[in-house]
């Protein structure tokens, strides 16, 4: 039998191979067979560590959602950090995370796989109002966000904005990648809730 370690280290390859094969092709292309081919195992050891593929994919989105809000967490910890520098900091790895994501992705799991595509608005339901109403509490004590503005209602209001806007339908009217919908929604949506001197550290750290 092989030791904890190593059965944790083969799970993690596989997850981590299961991620790259998912983002760049969609859902309805990977198979348990491909798969194991890429990973040069058998068939046989790959479902002695997971039952089937939706288990593999429901785990690969469980995890990105938990790197999502550990590295939010991380970043929102980190005194050193002005509230401009956490948003960029959170805002940048968010599209470094996108950046790999193949739109057809919503799209087959909208079709094909809908309790793994509900998962999904399930995860950014509780990422984001918990990340961004931290993140506009401390910009409104540091002067950078309207204090008349409510942290949470304007929270909740990103999230319908970005339940809708990520959405295969919206994604493919719009013609954009879903790392481009997230970066234009940011820009928008902070556009309206900082002060002066927040705009001005904004466009600072994100020029046009």
């Amino acid at each position: 039998m092989p030791t904890k370690p190593k059965t944790q280290a083969i799970r993690a390859r596989i997850l981590a191979q299961t991620r790259r094969h998912l983002f760049a092709h969609g859902y309805n292309s990977l198979t348990m067979s491909e798969l194991a081919t890429e990973l040069g195992m058998s068939k046989k050891t790959l479902y002695r560590h997971f039952s089937g593929k939706d288990e593999l994919v429901r785990q690969v989105i469980l995890n990105f959602g938990g790197e999502v809000r550990a590295d939010a967490d991380a970043i929102l910890r980190d005194r050193r950090l002005t509230f401009a520098e956490k948003l960029r900091g959170f805002v940048e790895g968010m599209l470094q995370r996108l950046s790999h994501l193949n739109p057809h992705l919503l799209r087959d799991l909208q079709r094909f796989a809908p309790e793994l595509h509900a998962l999904l608005a399930e995860i950014r339901r509780k990422n984001i109002p918990y990340i961004f109403g931290r993140l506009l509490e401390e910009g409104q004590l540091s002067g950078m966000v309207r204090d008349d503005l409510n942290p949470a209602f304007a929270a909740e209001f990103l999230l319908q904005a970005m339940q809708g806007l990520l959405q295969a339908a919206s994604v493919g009217h719009l013609a954009l990648q879903p790392r481009q919908v997230f970066e234009n929604a940011m820009n928008l949506f902070f556009g309206g809730l900082l002060t002066p001197a927040g705009r001005k550290d904004y466009e600072k750290l994100f020029p046009r």
